[in-house]
């Protein structure tokens, strides 16, 4: 999966607009790339990552994925994020330091961390294992405000380290390798997370809508759960490329007779389409109490669904949101006991604005991982 790690480019002189505060004490120094405006692409910068409290886990972060997420946040899609921001949610390292009060983590184990880095772990939705849901917003893994630290603002994993509270540091299994692993903090406990939702299991029917990042998980995931997947695609290409994924049918949605031949089918539906389309016709493939998750989130408005088709056959259309701390760990388990993980092309630091405009252009199969050994570390440390 590593066929050799690519030369490191320069990193730029630090003023002091590349020295990002991480919180109210700082500690060591650590490279990064990340945006400094909408427009001006991932460049050098440099974070100054607080001390590890007695919760707290240093990271040396060995690899970080790439996420479509990640090019909406930094180029302002969505929202205007908190400038400079570096982005980058799935992350896998190993720990360099642990603070006083931990003891599930040491010195060299091999560790993750995803989407969130908090929450306020006393809602309902935290107590349960729901972090994702906590009801007061968890603290997204970059461009958050971190309230326990002074509402500093979070900056992710295109970096050479990171500091994390203990209860969102995942054990990574030895089996999975490292690079390959990463996205599996994102793409893979957001497509794993509905699967356990309905209890897919062997023998049932399991559509996946689009075969990207998140699909292609999807289809892996559902595959060693023991499910019949079907791929559902637009494009007569995807084809070869979803049986080499393992799916058993693959259908062309534009093709009206092959979805009609389709129809009652499916058990459960995964959507990883992140642009407006016509979820009718997927409908009409769900059997008596099937349902359809969305996964991709469109900036448009989607096409109205019709109320019919969801009475008719008592179906559920359905949301859902990357997965808790818990089960996160049973997915990373999971993979590592099926022989699960992202296929993936390894860049380095240099690459990094070439790897986004080709997710915007469709031309990766099927994650970017960020081999951060192609950062510099800066020499001095941070003022305490």
């Amino acid at each position: 999966m590593n066929p050799g790690r690519p030369v490191p480019p320069p990193l730029a002189k630090t003023i002091s607009l590349d020295t990002i505060g991480s919180g109210p004490s700082t500690g060591v120094l650590a490279a990064a790339y990340g945006a400094t405006s909408a427009v001006s692409g991932l460049v050098p910068l440099t974070v100054a990552r607080r001390e590890p409290g007695e919760d707290d886990v240093e990271i040396a972060i060995e690899f970080c994925g790439l996420c479509h997420s990640d090019v909406h946040a930094t180029r302002g899609e969505w929202r205007e994020p908190p400038y400079p921001l570096v982005p980058g949610h799935e992350i896998v390292g190993h720990v360099t330091r642990v603070g006083s009060a931990v003891e599930d983590f040491a010195t060299g184990d091999r560790v993750g961390v995803g989407c969130m880095v908090d929450s306020c772990r006393e809602c309902d939705s935290c107590l349960e294992g729901l972090e994702q849901y906590c009801e007061r917003g968890n603290v997204g893994t970059y461009g958050a405000a971190d309230p326990r630290h002074a509402d500093a603002i979070t900056q992710g994993g295109y970096s050479t380290s990171v500091v994390v509270d203990k209860r969102f540091v995942l054990r990574v299994p030895e089996a999975l390798d490292p690079a390959a692993a990463a996205p599996l903090l994102c793409a893979g406990i957001t497509t794993y997370s509905p699967l356990r939702y309905f209890d897919v299991e062997e023998g049932d029917a399991v559509g996946v809508v689009g075969l990207g990042g998140l699909g292609h998980m999807a289809v892996k995931l559902a595959k060693a759960m023991g499910a019949e997947v079907t791929v559902f695609t637009t494009s007569e290409s995807k084809f070869d490329a979803a049986r080499e994924l393992g799916a058993d049918h693959v259908v062309l949605s534009k093709d009206a007779d092959a979805m009609e031949a389709a129809n009652r089918s499916i058990d459960v539906i995964i959507d990883t389409v992140a642009a407006p389309h016509d979820l009718n016709p997927y409908f009409r493939t769900l059997r008596l109490d099937g349902a359809l998750f969305q996964l991709g989130l469109p900036a448009d408005d989607m096409p109205p669904v019709s109320p019919g088709l969801l009475i008719r056959r008592r179906l559920a259309y359905a949301g859902s949101l990357i997965g808790g701390i818990e089960e996160t760990q049973e997915m990373l388990d999971f993979c590592a006991e099926h022989g699960v993980a992202s296929d993936i092309e390894i860049v380095g630091a240099g690459q990094l604005n070439d790897a986004y405009d080709r997710m915007v252009a469709r031309d990766v199969k099927y994650r970017f991982v960020l081999d951060t050994a192609t950062l510099q570390e800066p020499s001095e440390r941070a003022d305490a």
